[in-house]
């Protein structure tokens, strides 16, 4: 007997993804600190049956194995690909192989995309758009175009009857632990992050996908990574927030340190930040987590990037995340750089050259060479006293 079991998420709803515990990176680029899921949904009308989205290459068996739990794969109608990236469509070639009658769900650019990424031929695609439905006899599926969430060819699926929203990777979060939201404390803190390092750079499609979906009676978000969400308000209005770019009274300070001078520096400028009642969080860039970064970026109003000079130019550490930032696009609203040297450099001039598109405001930049002397002291507390005034909205 098999292992891979369907998991019932409503009275016409199965869980049949896979969960990939030992995932530790995505993208060569995102820290999976808790592995992360591939979920697939299977949606059960009266006699037609549909699946929403499919898994990750690799994990091919374990879909097809608990979709068998339920029914005869062959049996499927139609596969829905919300989205083309292959952690999703990865299983598509093999599902519809199974299933020689079933047809792929998508937009006119997804279309394209599945022709591209996965072979399929133009006679098993059933072409959809914004607002049209499938009825599966009794259940039915509406989907709504989603552009740019995070590729352009992505849409969001809706049971109507059970009020289950399918929106790919919008809400996700990169966790291998708990089927509920309600079964994983900090899961706020993951689904951050994972907006962070996903969605952010697209706050505005965010903000139309919410307005579109505003008017929807939804009961439960069953996203495809991450627990599914049996209490969504709370993570709606947290992503009202985060794509509004609601920011608070915080600064993160992303600092690199080879002989431990620019940390005894933030030290100083941490402490200063401190005392006006600004909140502040540090990230050594050389030993930080990709995602705590993306997921600070996420709500702090300010940024300081503190480097120490490196054959003249900014540590290369401290480019990435300068550049990541603007990749990002955080919505800080200002800015200032601590620059260490020890006989000429030029990295101020190189980061402000990075940061230039954020549109962000420069509070300041500050040099110090090698150690600093009571003067530089005093142009971190007056650089600190400037930027908290800024961040709390005062005027000094």
């Amino acid at each position: 007997m098999s292992p891979y079991k369907a998991f019932q998420i409503s009275d016409s709803v199965f869980w049949v993804g896979a969960k990939d515990v030992g995932r530790r990176l995505f993208d060569a680029l995102i820290p999976l600190p808790r592995g992360t899921s591939y979920n697939s949904y299977l949606v059960l009308g009266r006699d037609q049956v549909a699946l929403v989205d499919t898994v990750n290459p690799g994990f091919e068996n374990d879909l097809i194995e608990r979709v068998s739990s339920v029914i005869d794969p062959r049996d499927l109608n139609y596969v829905i690909m919300n989205h083309a990236e292959p952690d999703h469509a990865g299983a598509i070639p093999l599902v519809l192989k199974t299933s020689s009658n079933a047809k792929l769900v998508t937009t006119p650019t997804g279309a394209r995309m599945a022709k591209i990424f996965y072979s399929i031929s133009n006679d098993r695609i059933h072409v959809v758009r914004d607002g049209d439905s499938i009825d599966l006899n009794g259940k039915t599926l509406k989907f709504l175009e989603t552009p740019m969430l995070h590729w352009p060819e992505t849409m969001f699926t809706y049971l109507m009857e059970d009020g289950v929203l399918f929106p790919c990777d919008f809400f996700g979060s990169h966790i291998a632990q708990g089927m509920w939201d309600d079964e994983v404390d900090d899961l706020l803190i993951h689904a951050q992050r994972y907006f962070g390092e996903i969605m952010m750079p697209f706050r505005i499609s965010a903000l139309n996908a919410l307005k579109k979906i505003s008017s929807l009676n939804i009961r439960m978000i069953a996203p495809s990574h991450g627990p599914i969400y049996r209490n969504p308000g709370k993570i709606i209005e947290s992503y009202w927030r985060w794509a509004s770019g609601e920011t608070r009274e915080k600064v993160v300070i992303l600092y690199v340190s080879m002989w431990r001078y620019t940390e005894s520096v933030v030290k100083v400028l941490v402490d200063e930040l401190q005392s006006w009642g600004v909140s502040t969080v540090v990230h050594d860039v050389a030993a930080a987590d990709l995602g705590d970064i993306a997921k600070d970026l996420v709500d702090s109003r300010a940024i300081v990037v503190a480097t120490p000079t490196v054959i003249a130019n900014a540590h290369p550490l401290a480019v990435h995340v300068a550049y990541l930032a603007g990749l990002l696009k955080a919505p800080a609203k200002y800015a200032a750089l601590v620059i260490l040297y020890a006989w000429s450099s030029v990295a101020d001039k190189q980061l402000i050259e990075i940061l230039k598109d954020t549109k962000v405001e420069l509070i300041g930049v500050v040099k110090i060479n090698v150690t600093p002397s009571k003067n530089d002291i005093e142009s971190l507390k007056n650089l600190a006293k400037e930027l908290s005034m800024k961040i709390m909205g005062r005027k000094q």
